[in-house]
């Protein structure tokens, strides 16, 4: 019989070594002194098994009624981890950033995710709430510079640079940092008190961060420049589709041709008291 979900989860905590869990304070103390490691995952599988390999930091979306009811289960699958929840796109004032980034928090969250204004932020770190903002190559605002490195000109480089003061003086704790120059990156890094999150902008920030559909490899477009895949969930996938069609077909047939249930699939009445039953049920016609 497959076990609850509770049950895999407390089977995931015994096997999960225990470690501290990171604070915001924790984070601010680590700047400059090492690279965190970050991945963004999807599945209480993949935060129960990034926190067994050591991963430093995770983060998970909280966009959706479904990534809400997940988030919980995150957090307790990876129960020592600091865990930041994406919060929607389309937040339109403070007062709902507000009480989405609380339900977060409220949730198991260690901090949110934001990637709209300063102004939203600001409104949200006033009520004392860990916010991480959103630098350079945003996917929400590709209608104003297309899907490419941001920085890479004088101008670009920067407008970056005020648009991160903006955000360290809105509040926020951290920031991703999204395909700049990994040198223009470096660079920054070192004139922020915030705590600089490089997805695609090289190894000079204070974590480095991937998404867990990337380094497993487990969807069918190209990889992203920036990313690297360690393995190749999506042949597993698929060969594991052919063997549940396989099986699906094995069974049917043999139903079909009357190898399935055996005698050992059943279970059987004693024949004396099945005549009864019927001497008994035919007896009242």
């Amino acid at each position: 019989m497959i076990g609850s979900r509770s049950e895999k989860l407390e089977n995931w905590r015994v096997m999960i070594r225990p470690r501290k869990k990171y604070s915001v304070r924790d984070l601010r103390q680590l700047k400059g002194k090492r690279c965190l490691t970050h991945i963004h995952v999807k599945s209480t599988e993949e935060a129960a098994a990034a926190e067994e390999a050591g991963i430093d930091l995770m983060s998970c979306s909280f966009d959706s009624a479904a990534a809400q009811a997940r988030l919980p289960e995150l957090v307790a699958a990876a129960p020592n981890s600091f865990i930041s929840a994406a919060t929607p796109h389309g937040m339109a004032t403070g007062e709902e950033a507000i009480r989405i980034a609380f339900r977060a928090l409220e949730l198991g969250a260690s901090s949110v995710y934001c990637s709209a204004s300063p102004y939203i932020i600001e409104a949200m770190a006033r009520e004392r709430i860990p916010v991480v903002g959103h630098l350079g190559m945003i996917p929400r605002h590709v209608t104003w510079t297309n899907y490419r490195a941001i920085g890479k000109t004088v101008g670009e480089a920067k407008e970056l640079y005020d648009n991160m003061k903006q955000l360290e003086n809105a509040g926020a704790y951290a920031a991703e940092l999204e395909v700049v120059p990994h040198n223009l990156a470096g660079w920054m890094c070192k004139r922020t008190s915030m705590l600089l999150m490089s997805l695609g902008s090289g190894s000079g920030c204070d974590t480095q961060f991937l998404f867990s559909d990337d380094i497993l490899g487990d969807y069918g477009e190209r990889l992203p420049r920036h990313a690297k895949a360690y393995r190749d969930f999506l042949s597993e996938y698929r060969r594991l589709q052919e063997e549940r069609v396989a099986a699906f077909r094995e069974y049917s047939s043999d139903v079909k041709e009357g190898r399935f249930p055996e005698i050992g699939h059943l279970v059987s009445m004693d024949e004396a008291l099945l005549k009864q039953v019927q001497k008994d049920v035919e007896g009242r016609h």
